[in-house]
């Protein structure tokens, strides 16, 4: 089987899960990565400290962000 190459960070990063995924099913592999991925910090404290947006906001500020990378 030929091997890809990618150039982008995202993409492969999306193909090595999906490789984990179709290698271990999707349960394990998301035990494995929260494995080597613990996480920091205090989730529920910083949850809170975050101003409420709703998903509209949230759609607004992706799209800005694209047409920001976009035009550049």
């Amino acid at each position: 089987m030929a091997k890809a190459t990618y150039n982008n960070i995202v993409e492969l990063r999306i193909a090595g899960y999906m490789a984990l995924k179709e290698a271990l099913g999707r349960d394990n592999a998301l035990r494995f990565m929260q494995d080597c991925y613990p996480g920091s910090g205090d989730y529920t404290k910083e949850k809170y400290e975050q101003p409420d947006i709703s998903v509209d906001e949230m759609f607004d500020m992706v799209e800005e962000y694209e047409r920001t990378k976009a035009a550049s």
